[in-house]
């Protein structure tokens, strides 16, 4: 489709959305992604969240209040994002395996908009931050020094710094060659779980990317050309490491606990999430697996303090983002996406971080502001992978029938009308995540408006072994796995059934 031509369907389709009848341009699109960010803001109803930008974001586009991703970890939900393709149509399902290794045929959101006219750049991470691929941009990623790994990007305190440096002298004199340090150093070399020195918001990495992210903006308007930019944010993910004025944002002694900090009745073993995360940091080596003990109620808070902390230092840098938009008087033309990769425990089900297919770790925010798109919330089941046909639409695309997810376009005009009656998520228990018995399990996922049933395959024989059923209007937490109770059957083959059918049976509704 030429340029020309998506400009006329860009002009269709903004006054479909909004009434008007014109758009000069093609639409920007600005696409802001955050690490382990779970819906826990003001505009999602956290009134102990400071996150102001981010709230006043969401009053003006369409935050989607059950968006889901497609797996609750870094690499397979980024790769489906950008690509559209569910887990496993990608086979990708771990942190360590590249989409152009399983799937090399697959064109990137970036990408496509490349081939249509589009300059296509990105800093900090979208993609998975080991598995960058040059082929979605128009000029290589614009990376700051320390990307990735370098534990002087992540660590400002004088204690924490001199642990490092220590550390790195002691693993050298072992013998870990120093490439190994250089490239994994985030693996080697990870101090405390928590800082918060007063230093400015740029001495962080996502702090300094916003600096360049305004820049950049100055230079994509001197282009006169539709652009895609990609700003990826590394908090709130781990270290929780933030200038201290917004650790001053919260009485950490007042901040509400998670309130079920037990595992569910009836889970089964493998759905159990793993502390492998939180122990990679030196403060907390010793944390015990959520089914053999608990953090202390101090560890408890000073992650919940940390992670909220975090959330509202990225909060500011997301409005700094939007007010350079503004200033650069290109709002009024530009997509704004904003979505998180996946979910995070923060004690739930007695459990940190990510890593299982739990609400808290499946459900995400989700925020896309377009020209003429009304501010409203949206409480329909709603997937990442639709973000790329989305996207493509606001765009003037068509997008292409390989894509496994579908256009939010129709919510974005009306976001009361019917929708999907489910959606589907999956999590892998591999590798350094598999389940105590040292088997690998799938757990795959369907979510209705009503209910959450899981069915967990030995990756080996394919045979089905366990199950999980919550009721999550009666129970939202998922505290109680119904599976072996009486009565459950019948709901469960019908639950089974539409899991079976896939998410191609699961299309929107019409009206």
């Amino acid at each position: 489709m030429s340029l020309t031509r998506r400009s006329a369907m860009s002009a269709l389709i903004g006054g479909a959305v909004s009434g008007q009848t014109r758009r000069p341009t093609p639409p920007n699109v600005l696409f802001i992604a955050v690490d382990d960010l779970r819906p826990e803001l003001g505009i999602y109803g956290a009134s102990h969240a400071h996150t102001p930008h981010l709230d006043a974001l969401g009053r003006s586009g369409v935050t989607f209040t059950k968006a889901y991703c497609q797996q609750a970890v870094c690499n397979p939900s980024r790769a489906s994002v950008l690509t559209g393709l569910r887990p496993d149509t990608l086979r990708v399902w771990d942190l360590d395996t590249g989409f152009r290794s399983t799937t090399p045929q697959a064109v990137t959101l970036p990408q496509r908009l490349r081939q249509q006219g589009y300059f296509a750049t990105s800093m900090g991470k979208i993609f998975h931050n080991t598995l960058p691929d040059p082929a979605s941009w128009s000029e290589p990623e614009l990376r700051l020094p320390g990307y990735p790994f370098d534990p002087d990007a992540v660590y400002r305190s004088q204690s924490e710094t001199a642990w490092i440096a220590a550390r790195q002298r002691e693993l050298t004199i072992q013998g870990v060659q120093q490439r190994y340090l250089d490239q994994y150093g985030e693996w080697y070399l990870k101090a405390a779980a928590t800082e918060a020195p007063n230093v400015p918001d740029n001495a962080y990495f996502d702090g300094a990317q916003t600096d360049q992210a305004i820049a950049k903006l100055t230079a994509l308007q001197a282009r006169r050309q539709p652009f895609f930019l990609g700003v990826g944010y590394y908090r709130p993910h781990l270290p929780f490491n933030v200038p201290a004025r917004y650790w001053n944002l919260y009485d950490r002694a007042r901040l509400p606990l998670a309130p079920n900090p037990v595992l569910p009745q009836g889970m089964p073993p493998m759905a159990i999430s793993t502390m492998r995360e939180l122990r990679g940091y030196r403060d907390f080596r010793d944390a015990p697996q959520p089914d053999q003990g608990s953090l202390t109620e101090a560890q408890a808070r000073l992650l919940r303090h940390g992670y909220l902390a975090s959330v509202s230092y990225i909060d500011a840098q997301v409005g700094r983002l939007l007010n350079a938009l503004d200033r650069a008087r290109l709002s009024e033309n530009t997509v704004v996406v904003l979505w998180g990769d996946n979910g995070w425990k923060l004690g739930e089900h007695n459990g940190w971080c990510k890593m299982t297919n739990f609400e808290v770790d499946t459900r995400v925010p989700l925020i896309i502001r377009a020209p003429g798109v009304k501010g409203a919330l949206c409480h329909r089941l709603v997937e990442l992978v639709d973000i790329y046909p989305t996207v493509c639409e606001l765009a003037g695309l068509q997008p292409e029938p390989e894509l496994e997810g579908h256009s939010l376009l129709p919510l974005l005009a009306n976001p009361a009308r019917r929708w999907k009656p489910a959606v589907f998520s999956q999590f892998l228990r591999s590798g350094v995540w598999v389940a105590a018995d040292g088997v690998e399990y799938m757990g795959y996922s369907i979510r209705t408006a009503q209910h959450r049933y899981v069915e967990w395959v030995n990756w080996k024989s394919k045979a089905v072994v366990a199950h999980e059923l919550y009721d999550l209007e009666r129970d939202p937490q998922e505290n109680t796995n119904l599976f072996h109770q009486p009565g459950a059957q019948t709901l469960t083959a019908q639950l089974e059934r539409q899991l079976r059918a896939g998410w191609r049976s699961a299309a929107p509704q019409r009206g």
